[in-house]
């Protein structure tokens, strides 16, 4: 890392990364932000694009006694999936089982954030679409990992994966799952997403909420529009 911040903060990192992506067609793209700390980032880049904004509801699981170093994600869904960073998770000498059961012991708090968030919200279909998936950074990856292997499953036409910054190692895995992706920053050494901001504190549940109201309130395209008279 340069040893000083790239960013004052997530919303700064937002606005920098809707600059650098190109030939957004708002008729046919949905931002998909892991929550919490992806939300700010989310929200600048529909601001700038007057698009809508969905959630992936994914948790990591924490390491036992490290609980920011993941050995695992899960995902909601009818069919919850846990997604196992098999190396850390047997470094710290835990099985592909037990992570699972630390992955199911997450659901009920995904299940809290969703109602809260998503209340009063149409979500968007994501058949068809062009999805920009963002978190604030990525260290280990296994948030957003997991992510984009759900999303795959939403029938989404192409997938772009937007990041503030990331350690090179693991965007080069991410890169992979992705149709295209664009990251700011790739700093070496890589210590940690934080160390790239300024100002980093947790996003809070209201803040969710507040983004989830303002990116609902743009009208639907045009395109959008004559899909869903097409299903009615």
């Amino acid at each position: 890392m340069t040893g000083l911040p790239l960013f004052k903060d997530r919303r700064e990192a937002g606005r920098r990364l809707a600059a650098a992506l190109t030939s957004v067609d708002p008729r046919n793209t949905v931002v998909v932000a892991l929550p919490r700390g992806g939300v700010p980032v989310g929200e600048e880049i529909c601001k700038a694009f007057h698009l809508p904004l969905d959630l992936v509801f994914v948790r990591k699981i924490g390491a036992p006694g490290q609980p920011e170093l993941a050995i695992g994600a899960v995902t909601d869904g009818a069919h919850p999936k846990v997604t196992v960073n098999e190396r850390i998770a047997n470094s710290f000498g835990r099985t592909r089982a037990d992570v699972e059961a630390m992955g199911q012991a997450l659901l009920p708090e995904i299940a809290r954030r969703r109602e809260l968030y998503m209340e009063g919200i149409k979500r968007p279909d994501l058949k068809g679409k062009t999805l920009i998936v963002v978190d604030d950074g990525v260290a280990t990856g296994a948030t957003v990992r997991a992510s984009l292997l759900a999303l795959r499953e939403s029938g989404a036409s192409h997938i772009i994966l937007a990041l503030p910054v990331a350690a090179p190692d693991r965007l080069s895995d991410l890169a992979n799952l992705a149709d295209q992706t664009v990251c700011l920053y790739q700093p070496e050494p890589f210590y940690a997403v934080g160390a790239a901001y300024q100002r980093f504190p947790q996003t809070s549940d209201s803040e969710v909420v507040a983004a989830m109201r303002l990116c609902a309130k743009w009208p639907v395209s045009e395109l959008q529009a004559a899909e869903s008279r097409k299903r009615t």
